[in-house]
């Protein structure tokens, strides 16, 4: 048994790997070693016909002294250890690189000519290694489609919830500013205890990105109060229809605000989207001015939050930032709750509502509307996570799309002819608005990377 390993190795153990491709590797001018002997570094001369490559297409017919496993069983593998044969000393690194873009190839491991281990053995130990690192994979890296599915399902799905039991809420106690407030309270003391339990570990924060936080918080909680004051005033499915409005306002707070470019043929879109409101607003049976334009501030208020929220970026997880933003806004929603709302809720609002429904459905529903509003925002930033901008764009024209017609049905709006192509026209522009927005995100982002490779 040879008793060191050495550059030279006159009779290699050949694995060969199946995979119907020829390596990238074979581009590559020189074949790296990466240490203990393994895959012998060289140069590669396409003349010299005596010269074996390390990874070279395996002939069609049958070598002598080879065993063929398959690619997976490699490309997981980080350390070949013989000590099961008796080789305590011998550690054969399989580089997971390499293998994974080997093509039909061989693996050269030097260093076993004359140990008299049996080369079937290696391929078991290689695929049994194989194995146990697919049988620890979780579900969601078994199956990552499946679990994107899953998100873009449940972001709808808590989505349509808290749209429909919010609406009811209002039906018997219309004091948007309260809700609004115990939406974030019920929101803060979710993201408390996940804090508590470590999921997730709270990221520490220091008194700068406090105060880029804050005006983003800020915006965030207008755009909170004012949304919830229109879904009170007027029907869901029309708050929904003026808020498709949100990229008409930011395409234009980026251009007239930030001094940022927008491209012609995004604001041709918008144009549908402009008309489509126009005519959904000009019939709508519930219309009437307070729903709209705090809709309309709504907009406004969302707008300002994603240009403050770009000059907020920091390497802190979505999931911290949009905790910290709901603790903060949390405190700029309290002032107007008790100034707007405080002297008639203690008169008569809580009592008048408890005698209706009960305390205890009354709490549960506050409860529940606040907990539906933070997972489902959690949630779709937790989708976006996962999936290009492309695919989170059309998503989010799908919701709105969803919300709209479950609440139509849920609450048997009557809605006018007009109204309904006018909602049609809107969802529509912002969907194409979104598809061009995307791949023109998608194209800068191709041409940063092929600039900075």
């Amino acid at each position: 048994m040879a008793s060191s390993f050495s550059s030279s190795v006159t009779n290699p153990v050949h694995i060969s790997v199946q995979r119907p491709q020829i390596s990238s590797l074979f581009l590559s001018p020189k074949r790296v070693s990466t240490g203990f002997g393994l895959f012998k570094s060289r140069a590669l001369h396409h003349e010299a016909k005596e010269s074996r490559l390390v990874f070279s297409p395996l002939e069609n017919k049958k070598k002598k002294n080879h065993v063929v496993v398959p690619l997976q069983a490699v490309q997981h593998v980080k350390t070949l250890s013989l000590s099961m044969f008796g080789l305590k000393q011998r550690r054969f690194p399989v580089v997971a690189a390499l293998a994974a873009d080997a093509g039909d190839s061989e693996l050269q491991i030097p260093g076993l000519e004359g140990v008299g281990v049996n080369k079937s053995w290696i391929a078991t130990l290689l695929i049994s290694n194989y194995r146990s690192v697919q049988a620890s994979k979780s579900f969601g890296e078994k199956f990552p489609a499946l679990v994107t599915g899953f998100f873009f399902f449940m972001w709808y799905f808590l989505n349509v919830i808290f749209n429909i039991l919010n609406k009811k809420v209002y039906n018997y106690f219309p004091y948007p500013y309260f809700v609004s407030l115990v939406h974030l309270l019920v929101g803060v003391g979710y993201c408390l205890v996940s804090w508590a339990l470590g999921v997730p570990k709270r990221a520490p924060i220091d008194k700068e990105f406090l105060i880029l936080l804050t005006p983003v918080a800020f915006c965030h909680a207008l755009g909170h109060v004012m949304s919830n004051v229109s879904f009170a005033a007027v029907a869901v499915s029309f708050t929904h229809t003026i808020k498709a409005l949100e990229p008409f306002f930011s395409a234009s707070a980026s251009q007239f605000v930030l001094g940022h470019q927008i491209p012609l043929s995004l604001w041709l879109s918008l144009a549908p989207v402009v008309i489509g409101v126009s005519m959904a607003s000009l019939t709508e049976l519930s219309f009437n001015w307070t729903g709209f334009i705090s809709a309309m501030i709504s907009n406004i208020a969302f707008t300002y939050r994603s240009i403050y929220s770009k000059k907020a970026m920091t390497g802190m997880d979505s999931t911290n930032v949009y905790a910290y933003t709901s603790v903060i806004a949390l405190f700029f929603c309290i002032p107007p709750a008790i100034l707007i709302e405080g002297p008639r809720l203690m008169e008569f609002g809580f009592r008048n509502a408890i005698a209706k429904v009960g305390l205890v459905k009354f709490l549960s529903d506050l409860f529940w509307i606040g907990m539906f509003y933070h997972l489902y925002n959690q949630l779709a930033t937790n989708t976006l996570e996962r999936v290009a901008p492309l695919t989170h764009a059309v998503g989010n024209v799908l919701k709105r799309v969803f919300v709209i017609g479950f609440s139509i049905v849920v609450f048997g709006n009557k809605i006018s002819t007009q109204t309904g192509i006018g909602t049609a026209i809107a969802i529509a522009g912002v969907a194409i608005y979104s598809l061009i927005k995307a791949n023109i995100e998608e194209q800068k982002r191709k041409a940063a990377a092929a600039l900075a490779s």
